[in-house]
């Protein structure tokens, strides 16, 4: 059986306040698809004040005069996702392979084998300024970039919803852009806070009744099976959406390779992922092959929730869109419209 999408692709979507939720989310069966109703990210050219002196992450102060062509890369997509929500993507000249959007779509990739920068395709590139974190590597290849005498910001590698509005402060001000940032830093925050209330509604308040969910991250090809716990980013998303992060809950600290006996023992409900990582283990079937998985409520009723890689931990302009989506898929699937 295809898996539920959580909004009609192209249709109407009807507000979160809407929807009738199912009476019991934990007796859903079967697998479902969450998608986003806006995909795109864009908005209009804002004022710019260059030059501009900005002491970065990593405590490094970095002067830029130039704009015009602008490289934002990262693990998760975020930065040049915050430059095009920022109103410069038409200055964005390449894009990192997390960033799948349909307006960078067409960008060529200055990553290769997954998430290994390529300075050569960077260099080829001429940027006039680099916005990156230390997600990515080598970091031989960042020091390459400044060696060249480009200015390369480094900005917070953490991902979560506390500090959305943070991030697009810092890329905000190191692109000239200030007011621009405050704008959409003050538009995120709203609609992040209304979209937690919304999901509020539909979400069982009985604690025993909430989806127990993990995130798990699948690379099949590499036999890669890891579980996302606290301040991966995805613990503050699965909090966000009403549930219980079980991962957290087992003291699962960042990142950690799967155990099977203690996936077990954590018995989610709900197992969420990304939509490459679910095709790379061969879909849903492949997904309770996966060691473990296939002895949890989750896997015994296939409730597995997949969203798009470059989406779902994001966390920048797409993030109120990304909560909504996951919540018709965990709460009313296939009653979007």
């Amino acid at each position: 059986m295809p898996p539920t999408t959580s909004a009609p692709a192209g249709g109407p979507v009807a507000p979160l306040a809407a929807l009738t939720p199912l009476p019991d989310p934990k007796a859903r069966t079967g697998p479902s698809t969450a998608v986003l109703a806006q995909p795109d990210i864009g908005a209009e050219p804002p004022a710019q004040h260059l030059p501009v002196t900005v002491t970065d992450h990593q405590g490094t102060k970095v002067t830029v005069t130039d704009t015009r062509r602008i490289l934002a890369f990262d693990m998760a997509g975020t930065l040049a996702a915050t430059v095009f929500g920022l109103g410069l993507g038409s200055h964005v000249v390449g894009r990192d392979v997390s960033t799948g959007f349909p307006a960078a779509r067409k960008l060529p990739l200055v990553t290769r084998n997954g998430h290994q920068l390529n300075a050569e395709a960077i260099l080829a590139l001429r940027p006039s300024v680099v916005l990156t974190d230390t997600t990515l590597g080598p970091w031989d290849a960042v020091l390459q970039l400044r060696d060249a005498g480009i200015p390369v910001v480094v900005l917070d590698s953490r991902r979560s919803l506390d500090n959305v509005g943070a991030l697009v402060h810092d890329a905000a001000a190191a692109l000239g852009v200030p007011e621009a940032g405050q704008r959409l830093a003050d538009r995120l925050t709203g609609d992040i806070t209304a979209k937690r209330t919304e999901i509020t509604r539909l979400a069982p308040a009985d604690p025993a009744r909430k989806l127990r969910t993990v995130f798990l991250y699948l690379r099949g090809q590499a036999g890669v099976y890891y579980l996302f716990g606290r301040g991966s980013g995805a613990d503050s998303l699965i909090m966000a959406l009403g549930a219980v992060d079980v991962a957290s809950e087992a003291g699962v600290e960042g990142m950690r390779p799967v155990n099977p006996e203690a996936l077990i023992k954590a018995r989610p409900d709900v197992i969420l992922v990304m939509t490459k990582g679910l095709e790379s283990v061969g879909g849903p079937d492949g997904l309770l092959r996966v060691p473990g998985v296939a002895q949890t409520p989750a896997g015994l009723h296939r409730r597995f929730v997949d969203m798009a890689d470059s989406q779902i931990l994001g966390f920048g302009p797409q993030t109120p869109g990304v909560l909504d989506a996951l919540a018709r898929a965990l709460y009313a699937p296939g009653s979007a419209g």
